[in-house]
């Protein structure tokens, strides 16, 4: 068995004062580096995901609410705008070298980091790369908890491939959303775990 570990979108823009700031992200982007700083060696491969969105007026197929309040739901306030500091990962998380990089919601709606890309790789799908890596099983933690730490571990467990969600890693947006989404992933198989 070959794991990985898939940081998913611990970015500026979803920690404390961000645009779309998750209570607790900053504790988490610095948790991640902790756990990382003791068991690295746990992982053959290191993933992190981050949104990568189009700026208004590109809604990104809708993701970002034009004209309108967003409904935090399907849609959201314009974040993670390429290229902005709202969209770099947050100071507190430290990442290994040869952590691979995967930029999602490139003027869509992307929740998955199994729906992105893996930047600067000879194969651009997530998927393909953590089987030629020869991974097998996957931890996910990160933000959000209930939506896409949610959507990453739902892929990576339709991809085949072991899951465990981490959850004292993670932050969620609200309570009710995240034991609804972890009870749907426990449901499919997805082992939900602490560090």
């Amino acid at each position: 068995m070959t794991r990985a570990l898939i940081v998913v979108d611990v970015q500026n823009d979803f920690c404390e004062g961000g645009a779309l700031a998750v209570a607790g992200g900053a504790a988490v982007a610095g948790a991640i580096t902790g756990y990382l700083r003791e068991h690295a060696d746990r992982y053959a491969t290191v993933v992190a995901t981050r949104d990568w969105h189009r700026g208004l007026p590109d809604t990104n197929d809708g993701h970002f609410a034009s004209g309108a309040d967003p409904d935090y739901v399907s849609t959201w306030p314009e974040h993670c705008v390429a290229g902005t500091p709202g969209a770099e990962l947050h100071p507190d998380l430290r990442l290994p070298d040869g952590t691979l990089a995967v930029v999602k919601g490139e003027g869509r709606q992307d929740y998955s980091g199994f729906s992105g890309r893996v930047v600067d790789a000879a194969q651009p799908d997530l998927a393909a790369s953590l089987r030629a890596a020869g991974v097998t099983e996957v931890d996910v933690v990160g933000l959000a908890t209930d939506h896409c730490v949610a959507a990453t571990a739902w892929d990576a467990r339709a991809a085949g491939f072991g899951v465990r969600v981490l959850t004292d890693l993670t932050a969620a947006v609200a309570a009710p959303t995240a034991v609804a989404a972890l009870t749907r992933l426990a449901q499919a198989g997805v082992e939900l775990a602490t560090r």
